[in-house]
């Protein structure tokens, strides 16, 4: 995956590679695993920058975090499943008002002149509308 480094992501990466070196300065013995949430950090900075850029910056193996983004990455995948959804029932009948009984009347007189009517109401007086329509010069 290649990605485009902005300088919002450099600060993030910059950021978390500190907290690596914090945790390394702290760590009781040298063989100490990495933290959960300092792998979740790095997992997440994969989205914005290279998998590469990411492990020399935080001094990580490169096919360990690999290894760990496509374990993040199937996890979510699991965890959203459509199997996991229950059976939803739709109702049959409608939740949403029928609609009224409309009209529409397109008019075109000899001259060009157009007339389009479109109105909720059936009992628009049609008649007198369209004399008055081509009645007009």
């Amino acid at each position: 995956m290649k990605t485009i480094p902005s300088a919002h992501a450099e600060h993030q990466l910059t950021a978390v590679a500190a907290r690596f070196d914090a945790w390394r300065q702290t760590r009781t013995t040298r063989v100490e695993p990495i933290p959960p949430h300092l792998w979740e950090q790095a997992i997440a900075l994969t989205t914005m920058l290279s998998i590469t850029r990411v492990a020399r910056r935080l001094r990580v193996s490169g096919g360990e975090l690999k290894k760990r983004c496509a374990t993040h990455h199937a996890a979510l995948a699991t965890s959203t499943s459509p199997a996991a959804l229950g059976f939803v029932e739709v109702p049959t009948a409608s939740v949403w008002a029928l609609p009224t009984s409309a009209i529409e009347l397109e008019l075109h007189r000899p001259d060009g002149a157009q007339l389009r009517v479109t109105a909720p109401e059936p009992q628009l007086p049609l008649l007198a509308v369209v004399r008055a329509f081509l009645e007009t010069p």
